[in-house]
């Protein structure tokens, strides 16, 4: 592997905060990580939830969970595009152009939302869902992080 390449790897790791990534190039193989400092893991609690007794609505068990029942609806109806990678997000396919989509804009299963710019890389990002935009969480020229979600589809928003 190319030790161009390898510099380039450590370079992103130490700018997007990522603590380990591991390519694989045919033959060859690198793993790169890096102690992140002042981060303490602490073991993650469990909890058993009870089986509700039969005969109960439950409807009645999620008022009385205190779950907002709004909220359960809004989520069926979501649709959360999430990164599937590190890099830089843009809006548009250049600086003078207009952004691929707006808040408020109906896309297509398809339709290309974004680009995410990794390793010199342009990546488009597309819509997995038929909808409207109802959120965009990153701007033109952040930098984002697998799996940051960056739009939010209505799905049922179609009409």
């Amino acid at each position: 592997m190319d030790i161009r390449k390898v510099k380039k790897l450590i370079e992103l790791l130490n700018e997007s905060g990522v603590g380990e990534i591991e390519i694989t190039e045919g033959e060859d193989s690198v793993r790169i990580s890096r102690e992140v400092s002042g981060r303490i893991l602490a073991p993650i609690e469990t909890q058993t939830i009870p089986a509700k007794p039969i005969g109960t609505s439950d409807q009645a068990s999620i008022v009385n969970d205190g779950i907002d029942t709004q909220q359960l609806v809004n989520k069926n109806t979501e649709h959360e595009v999430p990164s599937p990678m590190v890099g830089t997000f843009y809006a548009s396919p250049s600086p003078e152009a207009s952004p691929y989509v707006q808040v408020g804009d109906h896309v297509k299963e398809g339709d290309t939302l974004c680009i995410i710019e990794a390793m010199k890389m342009m990546n488009q990002i597309e819509a997995e869902a038929n909808g409207v935009i109802k959120s965009i969480r990153a701007q033109n020229g952040d930098p984002v992080e697998y799996d940051q979600i960056l739009f939010v589809i209505d799905k049922h928003a179609n009409n």
